[in-house]
């Protein structure tokens, strides 16, 4: 019976939403495993919407649960509609819309909220004892909410390579601990059930990081 997996998105496009290479690597891994993928999204208004060209935010308005549809080519669901019982695993992508639109790591850092259905959702794998995949800014939604748990967003020094390493940083002042890694790796969480990948944290060959993400969509379902 193939495994089902509730893959949630946040938006569509890196700098307001998902990222849409990882929120496509995801689906493509799942399918090639034999896996059945259910999209959600919560049905909330963006932070804002960003100009990819321009790289500045606009006066539009739109919606995450709308704006993620077109990644999931219209076959979404409201996450307030999620229930764990008939799912096997979590997987969210990355994209600044994790630390906009599902939490507010953006403009607080350490600091953030994380908001109540995503937590909520979290919170309900975790207690089931059912694997949760995160990469590239993902991970700081498990370092807020477990801490002691043990992920990577790549390398904690700072360097061309690693632009965002300092991510790292705050993720172990929250008091998880931070395992470096190469983008085409994974760590694994045992007691946690996390699987985590760098994924767009680190500027790499984007064959490199659909390959990291692979190797954590086959971790989670190992796993499940």
């Amino acid at each position: 019976m193939a495994k089902r997996v509730a893959v949630v998105l946040a938006g569509c496009g890196v700098f307001d939403g998902s990222e849409i290479h990882e929120a496509s690597a995801v689906l493509v891994h799942l399918s090639r495993e034999g896996a059945q993928a259910e999209v959600y999204a919560p049905n909330i208004p963006q932070m804002h919407v960003v100009d990819h060209v321009k790289g500045q935010p606009t006066p539009e308005q739109r919606n995450v649960l709308v704006e993620s549809a077109r990644i999931a080519r219209g076959n979404i669901k409201d996450l307030a509609k999620l229930d764990v019982k008939g799912l096997d695993a979590l997987i969210i992508p990355g994209g600044f819309g994790v630390a906009k639109n599902l939490s507010t790591w953006a403009t607080q850092g350490k600091n953030c909220s994380v908001s109540k259905e995503v937590e909520d959702v979290l919170r309900a794998f975790h207690a089931a004892h059912k694997p949760i995949g995160l990469c590239c800014i993902s991970p700081v939604l498990a370092a807020k909410i477990f801490p002691g748990c043990e992920v990577t967003v790549g390398h904690d020094t700072e360097c061309e390579q690693w632009p965002y390493a300092k991510t790292a940083e705050a993720m172990q002042e929250l008091g998880c601990r931070h395992v470096n890694s190469q983008v085409t790796e994974v760590h694994v969480d045992a007691r946690n059930r996390l699987v985590t990948t760098s994924a767009f944290m680190c500027n790499a060959p984007i064959h490199d990081i659909h390959d990291g993400i692979g190797n954590m969509v086959r971790e989670v379902l190992r796993l499940a």
